[in-house]
């Protein structure tokens, strides 16, 4: 299976992700994978739900792992209405409006968080995306921040904010020991030769948001949703916004349609034109 998720260049995280829900079915029957069959894999499926209480869309990832293994390795049928994939609850995601963002920017604990907090919020990388930055990614003759083996092992060029290229070489300016690759190095005191792990963007939001007093849930990838609908305020069209986000499918991008204020108050209720009686008249 390892060969094979390699073959097809699936990204390390989807690999390891793909193979440790395999790993978990067969634990769960104490027998090898190729031995079981479709009723385990329904049986699995319910427990899932039912003893676990998985989210349909944690559900649908452990049934896309057995189905690469079964399709891919196994070379056996599988018939998705033997074992249908279960419906995605469709949330809006948290959004914080600019006023919110610089509050959450400015009450950044420490200098280094609060580089970590401008990057996303200029940029809308992903978390993982964020870690990997290299030295090399910055390119301050074009103005461009290279996102290099993104989600789907797509690279992409995202515009590099002059306000963020100062905090960025601010940022260099500080650290203890400079990596010779990473922009943003691992270790207590940021100086290893590894990049930083993905706790540490959460730990910035989250320490961030306590000490600014929003009550919302912060985490890396709202600021990545806040990059999206604050663009799509000012004007930026939604395609560009899609290549911005490494999005495949426009539709993907179509949710932040939902989230601007520009685009909800284009539109008047139909409420506001009916002639009422007895219409309420305003405080004085």
């Amino acid at each position: 299976m390892l060969e094979e998720l390699q073959r097809r260049h699936y990204s390390q995280a989807t690999t390891q992700r793909y193979i440790r829900f395999v790993e978990r079915f067969a634990q769960h029957f104490h027998s090898a994978p190729d031995r079981l069959g479709r009723q385990h894999i329904r049986e699995y499926q319910a427990q899932l739900f039912t003893v676990q209480k998985l989210s349909p869309g944690t559900v649908t990832n452990h049934l896309c792992a057995l189905r690469f293994f079964y399709i891919q390795t196994l070379k056996k049928p599988w018939s998705i209405a033997d074992t249908p994939y279960p419906k995605k609850r469709h949330r809006l995601p948290t959004i914080l409006s600019q006023q919110e963002v610089a509050q959450l920017i400015d009450a950044a604990p420490t200098a280094f968080y609060r580089t970590v907090l401008m990057t996303l919020y200029a940029t809308g990388v992903r978390n993982a995306e964020l870690t990997r930055l290299k030295i090399s990614d910055v390119d301050s003759q074009r103005m461009v921040l290279h996102v290099q083996g993104g989600k789907g092992r797509q690279d992409r060029d995202v515009m590099l904010s002059p306000v963020l290229l100062e905090e960025l070489r601010a940022h260099w300016r500080r650290l203890r020991k400079r990596s010779s690759v990473w922009l943003f190095p691992g270790n207590r005191w940021h100086s290893g030769e590894q990049p930083m792990d993905t706790k540490t963007p959460r730990h910035a939001c989250q320490h961030a948001a306590r000490r600014a007093g929003i009550k919302k849930k912060v985490y890396p990838h709202v600021l990545r949703h806040c990059f999206a609908t604050h663009l799509l305020e000012a004007g930026a069209d939604l395609h560009t916004i899609q290549i911005l986000l490494g999005h495949h499918d426009l539709k993907e991008t179509a949710i932040y349609l939902h989230l601007s204020q520009r685009h909800l108050h284009a539109t008047a209720s139909p409420l506001d034109v009916l002639v009422l009686k007895g219409r309420s008249q305003p405080e004085r």
